[in-house]
């Protein structure tokens, strides 16, 4: 590839996009709660979140210098992220506490990037986590999963006009502020019924020695604050 293709590239990928109109942003705010709000329709959305989730998991060990053996994405919407190193430890408790909060994160700093206008640069980088996780994915189900979802990143990225591809990235980043939000109530729910006794809250709990509910209550408050904070950046205000 020549230089010129080269500096191409990066200008597109640095470049400035076109703020869209208020309505856009609103109608795709609209559409996020419309695939996160009803059961029927989350039981198909949340897989999405959970490659989020353990995509999160997935990094954080990376980055704490833990060795990721594998993910593993269910078609229940359910995962399981697996490192090896020491069981306790920091490392280990920045890995549990990755898993819920990384969707909501992940949201906040899709918002900044578009409050920046880098409308391409979001969705390559997006492309490139998913690219950098499926080589970690170890079934079936879950490569189906991230290759169905970074390839309409990819296809939105490089074939879709700019209006299609502000569209789009607005709808990805409030789907993650939004659906970021739901499965810490549901995880609240499940506990309260004496469900999952091994959830990421009560992991930490036994790592850390603090009350899961407070845990639980740290993963509602980065959850909020992400979707207050995101939809400032988004709505421009």
């Amino acid at each position: 590839m020549d230089s010129n293709a080269i500096g191409g590239l990066w200008d597109r990928l640095t470049g400035l996009q076109p703020a869209p109109d208020t309505w856009l942003v609103v109608a795709t705010a609209l559409a996020a709660l419309a695939v996160v709000v009803p059961r029927p329709v989350w039981r198909l959305s949340r897989n999405a979140i959970t490659i989020a989730h353990e995509g999160g998991h997935g990094l954080v060990a990376v980055l704490t210098n833990r060795r990721l053996s594998g993910i593993r994405l269910h078609s229940d919407t359910s995962g399981l992220t697996v490192s090896r190193g020491r069981p306790t430890g920091p490392g280990m408790i920045l890995t549990a506490a990755a898993g819920y909060t990384a969707p909501p994160l992940l949201g906040l700093g899709g918002a900044w990037l578009l409050s920046g206008h880098r409308i391409t640069l979001l969705l390559w980088a997006a492309t490139a986590l998913l690219a950098a996780m499926l080589v970690m994915i170890r079934n079936a189900y879950g490569m189906l999963t991230v290759v169905l979802t970074g390839g309409a990143f990819l296809l939105v990225s490089w074939l879709a006009p700019t209006d299609v591809q502000a569209l789009f990235a607005y709808g990805v980043v409030w789907f993650l502020l939004l659906g970021g939000v739901r499965p810490v109530f549901e995880l609240g729910a499940q506990r309260r019924h004496g469900g999952a006794p091994d959830s990421d809250a009560d992991q930490l709990g036994r790592l850390t020695h603090v009350h899961p509910v407070v845990w639980l209550l740290f993963f509602h408050a980065v959850s909020l604050c992400s979707l207050t904070g995101g939809g400032r950046w988004l709505l421009g205000l």
